[in-house]
């Protein structure tokens, strides 16, 4: 599926609601999306091409279509290059825009300073995204228009779950370069709790050993141990998880080309297999609270 190029200015998200909301899981897919607002490739000196290569491209077709047989699903459909959901609405970059920009309280994060703040500077290849600053209007449009309602259904989601089991785990599904190493070694699958604070060690173990069991390597918190859902979400303590799952792009997509690979079917069967062994494992326990 090629990327949208579309007229509305700040595309939105889509939630798919459980057909019998029957486990404690809500599925994201933060940066998958791939409508692109004409707006932004007249602001860009870069190719389409170059700009897509910074999604976590097709994710969402990887989550199995039956998740919503018993979970939620909710999906950013514009690009993480144009709002990060998994930022925090305080990291952005004021070289970005012209004049002085409200909110801009946590500019010096290593994220900003690196160009991937919630509106980032840089496209995957480190290359700039804008020709020329955008108005200081633009920032607080994006958090309005495409930020905040994403957040209001995911807190909404997490406190509908907790309602209804006792407790609830979001699972952020991600995907990362084939070049992203974890301590010299190229893992397949990497588990993101950061290192233990955001999702309970059961849960994590849980989808570890699901992954493992169909042939996945499968690595903890490096390189990626988490972002801004799991800090701000995750309390175990207090009935909420989050856990981040990154999937190696080359075991499902021509990378280069941002293309689905011939192998790509196969592989959502895979992941398939990976959910289906999660849910059997936690069926007898997922009784409704009410």
């Amino acid at each position: 599926m090629v990327a949208r190029i579309v007229k509305d200015n700040y595309p939105g998200h889509v939630l798919t609601e459980a057909e019998d909301w029957r486990q404690p899981y809500i599925f994201c897919c933060p940066h998958a999306g791939r409508d692109y607002p004409r707006k932004l490739l007249g602001q860009s000196p870069l190719p389409l091409e170059t700009l897509r290569r910074s999604e976590d491209a097709y994710v969402d077709q990887l989550i199995p279509r039956f998740a919503t047989e018993f979970a939620p699903v909710l999906e950013a459909k514009f690009p993480r290059l144009f709002v990060d959901v998994n930022r925090s609405p305080g990291e952005l970059d004021p070289s970005i825009f012209q004049g002085q920009v409200e909110g801009a309280d946590e500019f010096r994060s290593s994220r900003v300073v690196a160009g991937f703040g919630v509106i980032p500077k840089l496209a995957a290849d480190g290359r700039t995204i804008y020709r020329s600053r955008l108005p200081n209007s633009e920032a607080k449009a994006r958090l309005k228009n495409c930020f905040q309602p994403y957040h209001d259904a995911l807190r909404s989601l997490v406190a509908k779950g907790r309602k209804r089991f006792g407790r609830v785990v979001v699972v952020d599904w991600h995907s990362m370069p084939s070049s992203a190493l974890a301590n010299g070694k190229l893992h397949d699958i990497v588990l993101g709790d950061l290192h233990g604070v955001s999702c309970d060690p059961r849960e994590a173990e849980l989808w570890q050993e699901a992954f493992a069991a169909e042939g996945f390597s499968v690595a903890r918190n490096a390189p990626y141990a988490g972002g801004y859902v799991a800090g701000h979400y995750g309390s175990p303590d207090s009935g909420v998880s989050v856990l981040q799952i990154e999937i190696n792009r080359r075991l499902y997509m021509d990378e280069r080309r941002v293309a689905r690979s011939r192998d790509f079917h196969r592989f959502t069967k895979r992941i398939e297999q990976v959910v289906d062994r999660v849910v059997m494992a936690r069926a007898p326990g997922a009784v409704a609270a009410e």
